[in-house]
């Protein structure tokens, strides 16, 4: 990741993630994440809450490994970068929205266990670490908002 451009969340899948296939038949996964903030009011002494949504988009083994793995209210915490994707209506309308394309997604433990298990690596490479895996293909993901959708 460059620029400046990390996103680091935790929150609870708002639905179940969907596995699709682009055209050239790499996986990609969508989901959606709530992420609530709670602070108690100074003068009420009440309690707040804000919730903000965002959605998730994973490819490749993340893609596969997060559908197989991760349900609707499963809390997790993602770390990736913010993409903004743009396209146009069948009606000629401009259309955008900003989702967060995972690099990692892991369970979170604080009130719950998880059993790991280790997929075999299919590539055939060595190396591993942040920078190891290939750009996502340039193809937006499907799923999400329909084209005529208004995205927010």
């Amino acid at each position: 990741m460059a620029n400046g451009n990390v996103v680091e969340l935790i929150g609870n899948l708002t639905r179940d993630p969907e596995l699709r296939f682009t055209p050239s038949g790499a996986p990609v996964a969508n989901f959606g994440l709530a992420v609530n903030r709670r602070w108690q009011n100074r003068q009420t002494n009440e309690w707040e809450e804000q919730v903000s949504f965002f959605d998730i988009v994973c490819w490749r083994e993340l893609a596969e490994n997060v559908a197989e793995s991760l349900t609707k209210g499963t809390r997790v915490m993602v770390s990736g970068r913010l993409d903004q994707r743009s396209w146009e209506t069948q009606e000629g309308d401009k259309r955008s929205k900003v989702e967060v394309v995972a690099d990692e997604v892991a369970p979170s433990l604080r009130w719950a266990t998880a059993q790991v298990t280790r997929n075999e690596r299919r590539d055939g490479g060595g190396g591993g670490g942040f920078d190891s895996a290939p750009p996502p293909p340039a193809e937006p993901p499907a799923g999400g908002y329909g084209d005529d959708e208004e995205p927010f």
